[in-house]
């Protein structure tokens, strides 16, 4: 049995549990995992369910291409499987649900409460971001619903970071020439064609089986700036490889707890054009995603887990189970050595929840600085970045920064689902607004077609609402034309957001629709 000859799928079917050895195929591959059962991220038992069969199905969606090589040893690369000689899969074979699925038109079963079965609008129906969530809800597998819709604990600070948007108000100006308005921006001194920018958003292929290079491929069309996120089902590579020419690129960077590795996708990055690297500082440990978490309780285990007597680690969900390796002792003295390896790019820190923080990030000779707190998938009652969004901006200027001689950019992220929303952020001093569920479900839903649809429905709203209120260009949108007299008040009424938020739920109670 040569790598040259190939490895007989009947040879891969009698290493199925770990007392005969646990092989596996991905992308038409064969893999050694026995040694790595305990050391993998997500537990052993997924391997084990496929153990001796093709994994691919169950990969892809949540592992970069590359990942399976980087982390085995060379020895444990049998060889590419010989075509066509895997036994099928037993029926008693506990595979989950498929991950990445073509998105029907119609569902098979009618919705809870005996309503019509739901049937999938076309493309030019949808008017709004709030609509692509809608059908997401309703079209979407569970298992990537559930990982890309979860927010930490109770979900009190996701809910808020929409809401927030709802107490700020405007002060129309009118009377003012506005037969033309100009939306365009410039991010880190990069144009685009409005003051947003897809910000890094995971496992792409959850959603749809193309993953992120379709966001990629619809950035480019729209001249709008992608962020690309560490935890992506695409490789690095293959996003950069979507780009059209002269697009511009950010990496969202998780600290790896091996420098070497972190040093070695900075040095790729620059070497590959990326034009920043906004690295993510709130996540020493991913918050509890319960809604993701419930999703490993389905399925029963497969035969080979239960004679093994492995411990089933059901309740981690997909966002833990891919975040083992993150730093969580980076610390502010860690930041030279960061910035010396990113050479002549950008650095911004994402997930400065404070005005504190956004101080010693100006101070420590950072570019920017992102409000977030990670969607609400980190620390519940994190303040909603809007909030606090108003201090950040007067107190840095008060430090001298944000001045022509010391320019430091603030962005925000989180909750935004309207132009007036970004609107609002732009009249309190931020650059751009970074917007990530709304396009993963717009890419969930439509692909890279939805994509697209989403940011002409955001070209409509700017065009629209910059001419309400009264600003020609972007530079027009000052602090005086919005009231936050009811910013740090509560929220209250049914809004088109709550109509889509899906509930938590105690155990065992499903939700209805």
């Amino acid at each position: 049995m040569t790598a040259q000859k190939g490895v007989h799928g009947e040879e891969v079917a009698k290493h199925n549990s770990r007392e005969k050895g646990v092989w596996i195929v991905v992308h038409g591959k064969v893999y050694d995992v026995t040694d790595f059962l305990d050391e993998h991220p997500g537990g052993a038992e997924i391997i084990l369910r496929y153990a001796g069969m093709d994994a691919t199905e169950e990969y892809e969606p949540i592992h970069p291409p590359d990942a399976i090589i980087d982390n085995l040893d060379p020895s444990k690369h049998l060889g590419p499987l010989i075509p066509s000689t895997l036994p099928p899969a037993p029926v008693s074979a506990s595979a989950p649900p498929p991950t990445s699925v073509a998105i029907p038109q119609k569902t098979n079963s009618p919705l809870a409460g005996g309503e019509e079965e739901y049937v999938k609008p076309p493309i030019d129906e949808i008017l709004s971001l709030h609509d692509f969530e809608a059908v997401a809800r309703r079209t979407m597998a569970k298992r990537g619903w559930n990982y890309y819709s979860s927010g930490d604990d109770d979900e009190i600070t996701m809910r808020e970071n929409h809401n927030a948007y709802h107490r700020v108000w405007f002060r129309p100006r009118i009377l003012r020439n506005v037969g033309s308005v100009d939306f365009s921006s410039s991010i880190l001194g990069h144009k685009t064609s409005m003051p947003v920018y897809i910000t890094a958003t995971a496992l792409g292929k959850l959603g749809h089986p193309e993953g992120e290079v379709t966001l990629t491929r619809a950035a480019g069309k729209h001249n709008i700036i992608q962020m690309i996120p560490t935890l992506a089902s695409c490789s690095f590579d293959e996003m950069v490889d979507a780009a059209i020419p002269n697009q511009i690129q950010f990496l969202q960077l998780y600290v790896n707890s091996d420098r070497s590795r972190t040093k070695k996708i900075i040095k790729h990055a620059a070497e590959r054009g990326v034009k920043a690297l906004f690295i993510t500082v709130d996540a020493p440990q991913l918050g509890r995603r319960e809604k993701d978490m419930r999703t490993k309780f389905e399925g029963n285990a497969s035969s080979q887990q239960t004679q093994g007597g492995d411990n089933f680690k059901r309740d981690q969900g997909a966002a833990r189970a891919i975040s083992s390796f993150i730093d969580p002792t980076l610390n502010w003295k860690d930041l030279a050595e960061l910035k010396e390896a990113a050479g002549e790019m950008k650095i911004v820190l994402k997930g400065v929840q404070s005005w504190e923080d956004a101080v010693m990030a100006a101070e420590a000779g950072c570019d920017g600085v992102v409000l977030s707190n990670h969607g609400g998938r980190q620390l519940d009652f994190a303040p909603s970045p809007l909030t606090i969004l108003p201090q950040v901006v007067t107190i840095l200027k008060s430090r001298g920064f944000m001045t022509p001689k010391a320019p430091f950019e603030v962005f925000i992220d989180g909750g935004v689902r309207r132009a007036t929303d970004v609107l609002k952020a732009i009249a309190l001093g931020a650059t751009a607004v970074g917007i990530g569920r709304p396009m993963i479900y717009a890419m969930s839903t439509y692909g890279e077609q939805g994509v697209s649809r989403a940011f002409e429905i955001l070209k409509d709203e700017f065009e629209m609402n910059m001419r309400l209120i009264g600003a020609p260009t972007l530079s027009d949108v000052v602090p005086n034309m919005v009231d936050v007299s009811a910013l740090n008040s509560a929220s209250s009424g049914i809004t088109m957001y709550e109509e889509n938020y899906e509930r938590m739920l105690p155990v065992g109670v499903k939700a209805k629709l």
